[in-house]
């Protein structure tokens, strides 16, 4: 195993990102009563992509928003991501054309947590995958309204070198895709193709916006 060592400049980067965060909560709480949790508010543009090892191809992600709560005392945060369905397409047995659109549903917050004193963070999304069209070799599949994953997968994101929480960077991880149902007579070549368990993500955030 490879071990990677952080350079000085990126961790004091990040470090100093944190620390024009919590000099700007400290301001702002100049103008109001003092508070032991001090929440800060946030919005983040995010684009990205996912490679999905099932099918073995990369579906482009967004734009979409990210909207962000932290705890500036303890570095706890809380977030809701909300992205466009996703469109893409590849070849089934290296053969048959296969195209499917795909919504991402939250299964309740995304939680996570800000190191204060690095600026890195990592956090954890439950994520319920739905087909909402399909379509193979030209035609139309009916899925029904409720074609998605049994139960949510698990995203767990950490940041990259050069993230800054009011820059925004990139973030990167991996999750398992469950198997799916109520997706009438396409289920099994739903199953038989899209779920797998070492699926990548990565995600870039925009320029925070506070308040």
């Amino acid at each position: 195993m490879t071990t990677l060592i952080r350079p000085r400049w990126a961790a004091r980067a990040a470090a100093l990102g944190t620390a024009s965060l919590l000099a700007a909560v400290a301001l702002a709480g100049l103008s109001g009563p003092a508070s032991a949790d001090t929440l800060i508010h946030a919005k983040y543009k995010v684009t990205g992509s996912t490679y999905l090892a099932g099918p073995g191809f990369t579906l482009a992600l967004g734009p979409g928003t990210l909207s962000s709560t932290l705890d500036a005392s303890t570095g706890k945060l809380t977030a809701e991501l909300s992205m466009p369905e996703a469109t893409g397409s590849f070849t089934q047995f290296g053969v048959i054309p296969v195209t499917a659109t795909t919504q991402f549903i939250n299964d309740g917050p995304t939680t996570g947590k800000l190191n204060l004193n690095t600026g890195a963070v990592s956090t954890t999304s439950r994520i319920t995958l739905r087909i909402v069209s399909l379509t193979v070799a030209g035609i139309p599949i009916p899925v029904g309204n409720s074609c998605q994953t049994g139960t949510p997968a698990v995203v767990r994101l950490k940041s990259e070198r050069g993230f800054n929480v009011l820059a925004g960077g990139n973030l990167a991880g991996s999750y398992a895709i469950p198997s799916f149902s109520h997706c009438g007579l396409a289920t099994p070549l739903i199953n038989l193709t899209i779920p797998a368990t070492d699926n990548t993500i990565a995600l870039k955030l925009g320029k925070a916006k506070l308040g």
